[in-house]
This record gives C-alpha cells, sequence and structure tokens, in this order.
C-alpha cells in the first residue's frame, strides 16, 4: 500500500479495475515483458491500495495472459486509427485502463464512459485532456452515443464489460451500437459458459478471499455467430486472436487450442469484433 498515494476504495464489478490495473503493471515490470506500459506501473505505483493483500501476489501466467487480451485490444484500435486517423475511439468502463498512452496518434479522440464512482477515480488519476474526456454514465444508458462525433469514424471497445451484465443487457448494448454507428466496429471481449457458471457459484477466488464478482453472460467459441441476431446491421462477427507470447502456454498451446474445436473453450476468455454495416 502507498500511503502517500491517491486513495481508492471501489467494491463489487467497480473493484475489478485494480485487478486488471495490477496484472498488467506486474507484467510491464517482467523481463521479456509482452506488454509495454509505464503508465500502469506508474499508477499502481500511486495508488493507496492494498493491492497484494486484496489479490495476492499475481500470477506471472494469468498477468501475461491478461496482458496478450490488452495486446488484442490495442491492435484492434492501432488498426482502426491507421484507417481512420481523426476517428473517435469509445471506450465503455475500461476503468484505469492506459490504452491511450500506448496507442494515441495524437489526432484522434477518446470518450470513457464510466459509472460515476469509476469516471470519479479515473479523472483523479488521468485527468482529462483535449482529446480525452471521461464522461459519467453507464454503458447501459445509451444517450453517451450522443456525444460521440462519429463523422470520422467510431471504434467502440467494451474490455472487461460484457460479462458482468445480463444477457438481454448486452443484447440491447451490443444493438444500440449497431444501430447508433452505422459503418463502425465494437470489440468486447467474453467468457466461456463453464467460468461463467463458476463465477456464479463463487468458486473464482483468491487465497486471501477475493471474490471475483457474478459474471452472467457467457459466450462460447462456437456460438460467435449468436452475436449477429443483436441487430440486422451486423454484418460481421469474428474473433481475434491472442499475440504469441513468450514461453510455452502462450508460445505454443494457446494458438493451438484456439484451432481445435472440443478445445477452444478451454481458454478462460476470447476478443471478439463485431462490424457495423453503413
Amino acid at each position: 500500500m502507498n500511503d502517500n498515494g491517491r486513495h481508492v476504495d471501489l467494491e463489487g464489478v467497480p473493484e475489478t479495475l485494480l485487478w486488471n490495473l495490477y496484472q498488467r503493471a506486474y507484467e510491464a515490470r517482467q523481463p521479456r515483458s509482452v506488454l509495454d506500459d509505464p503508465k500502469a506501473v506508474e499508477l499502481v505505483e500511486r495508488i493507496d491500495y492494498p493491492f497484494e493483500e486484496t489479490f495476492g501476489t499475481p500470477s506471472p501466467l494469468l498477468a501475461q495472459g491478461q496482458a496478450l487480451r490488452v495486446r488484442t485490444f490495442d491492435a484492434a484500435v492501432r488498426t482502426f486509427l491507421e484507417e481512420h486517423p481523426d476517428g473517435t475511439v469509445v471506450t465503455l468502463a475500461e476503468g484505469l485502463e492506459t490504452q491511450f498512452w500506448r496507442v494515441d496518434n495524437g489526432r484522434a479522440r477518446w470518450l470513457c464512459v464510466e459509472l460515476p464512482e469509476t469516471a470519479e477515480v479515473r479523472r483523479a488519476l488521468l485527468p482529462d485532456e483535449e482529446r480525452r474526456r471521461t464522461l459519467a454514465k453507464s454503458a447501459l444508458d445509451l444517450s453517451w452515443r450522443d456525444e460521440v462525433d462519429a463523422s470520422q469514424g467510431v471504434l467502440v471497445t467494451a474490455q472487461g464489460l460484457l460479462m458482468y451484465l445480463r444477457p438481454a443487457e448486452v443484447q440491447g448494448l451490443i444493438a444500440g451500437c449497431a444501430e447508433g454507428f452505422p459503418g463502425g466496429t465494437l470489440v468486447f471481449d467474453a467468457v466461456p459458459r463453464w467460468f461463467s457458471e463458476r463465477t456464479m457459484r463463487g468458486e473464482m477466488k483468491t487465497a486471501q478471499g477475493y471474490v471475483t464478482p457474478p459474471m452472467p453472460w457467457a459466450l462460447d467459441a462456437g456460438e460467435l455467430q449468436k452475436v449477429r441476431t443483436a441487430h440486422p446491421a451486423i454484418t460481421e462477427v469474428r474473433e481475434l486472436p491472442l499475440p504469441r507470447g513468450r514461453g510455452p502456454y502462450y508460445g505454443a498451446v494457446w494458438p493451438v487450442l484456439r484451432r481445435l474445436p472440443g478445445a477452444r473453450n478451454l481458454r478462460p476468455t476470447m476478443t471478439v469484433m463485431a462490424r457495423f454495416g453503413s
């Protein structure tokens, strides 16, 4: 704990933003790290929160997996910015994600949509700038779409969000993005059904007693095309592969798992891209 840092007091789903930050910072400190994220390291050092007492010492395998998932989102944003350098990136409930500092091109606009309690934390630690601002509003309140200038293209990301919503809420949010941003793209992550069921039973917890919040929504790898049923404007849905990592698991085993129908759902997460017709 940093006794001289910014005190952060969150619980439930909002508290998971601290777990995510902790994992990224841990991996960023490793030799041959798969993620260059000095801003995450800086934030962990600045925040007054009992990271290790709450979450324990990060598992190197888990932390690297989290970092590789983050890189998958980074790659999608970079591709979007190459095609739409003056476009808008909308991040739904990104918490203390530091993606802006990793991939910003110096021209795009960023809108971070956060619950009021997490918006307060984000603004305090990552103050708004001319091209990047935080909007205190639930992602489910689709009026946030009115704050988006879609004239130069829109990419919406929902990293670590949809699994905490109810299935009807997920469908409504995806449909709202498809309807509101013709020609746009949504990138999100999903957990498989077995993982969701374990969280619903309260079985995902650390040795310190921290329990992962329930994740009511799940998506198995073979169900990707069900996403298209959310709205007729959805023209393409596909999985975005994790970049190859270091070590035998992320360097060799994970890429094979993705290609084996009987094993794809053994992975605890996948990243999905949905494109909308114009």
